[in-house]
């Protein structure tokens, strides 16, 4: 697939070097520009360009971005054919984004997405941790292989996320519409913790929408007391603390 990325933090970086892996061909970009773009991103194969080329002719849009910056990238996708893909792999974080008022009053993220882009939008890769996403990928039918919840209202898009998330080493698991898919946001037992194919439905089960907000921000709140503000955990430290509140 011709798969185009907008964002090379974290999550976004190993998704351009796991998909580029994969065969796919992948352009990335930045809000910088793409000679800011670090080269350790690039290594195996994906390309750096401007944001509106990333967007430009490409079957898969990938976005990896603070959240409260969605509505800028809008006009970009405005002229993006239907049948190409949006993924959203960002979450809501309201103590690194603007405060979003929608989304505080209780609106789900991957549906706010959706009205600020205008389009139907696939929900995956947000629910687990940088490093384990950069680390624990296996092969199909590794035993314990981990499971990422991919929602979408659309089967047929739903369907390229679950391939997708499989090319980057992990099983995708169908989590059904983006009105479920505040079941794989911060503070749920589906986010950072790891889990398999087979735990994960008792997990997306077990959700509480009125406790997210609070098991969110604890884990921030123990996260930058023990590494400081802005610094991603190790890890297992990240998915002991995500058992230990979430579950």
């Amino acid at each position: 697939m011709n798969i185009g990325i907008l964002g090379v933090g974290h999550i976004g970086k190993t998704l351009s070097r796991k998909l580029s892996a994969a065969g796919h061909d992948v352009k990335v970009a930045n809000s910088r520009g793409p000679e800011t773009i670090d080269a350790t991103v690039l290594f195996t194969g994906a390309r750096p360009v401007p944001a509106s080329e990333a967007v430009d002719g490409v079957d898969v849009v990938i976005i990896s971005i603070p959240l409260d910056r969605v509505p800028g990238i809008a006009p970009m996708l405005a002229g993006v054919p239907a049948k190409t893909v949006v993924i959203d792999a960002s979450n809501y974080i309201p103590g690194r984004d603007s405060e979003i008022a929608a989304i505080e009053a209780g609106q789900v993220e991957s549906l706010w997405v959706a009205e600020q882009l205008g389009r139907s939008i696939v929900k995956a890769w947000n629910s687990i941790g940088s490093d384990s996403f950069a680390l624990k990928g296996t092969p199909p039918g590794t035993r314990g292989r981990i499971a990422l919840p991919v929602a979408a209202d659309d089967d047929s898009e739903r369907a390229v996320g679950m391939a997708l998330v499989e090319d980057t080493g992990f099983d995708g698991f169908d989590a059904g519409p983006l009105a479920q898919s505040w079941r794989q946001q911060p503070g749920a037992p589906g986010y950072c913790t790891d889990l398999t194919r087979e735990e994960m439905p008792t997990a997306l089960a077990g959700a509480e929408a009125a406790r997210l907000p609070k098991r969110r921000d604890l884990s921030g709140a123990a996260i930058a007391e023990r590494y400081g503000e802005r610094t991603n955990p190790d890890t297992e430290y990240l998915v002991r603390l995500s058992r230990a509140l979430f579950m």
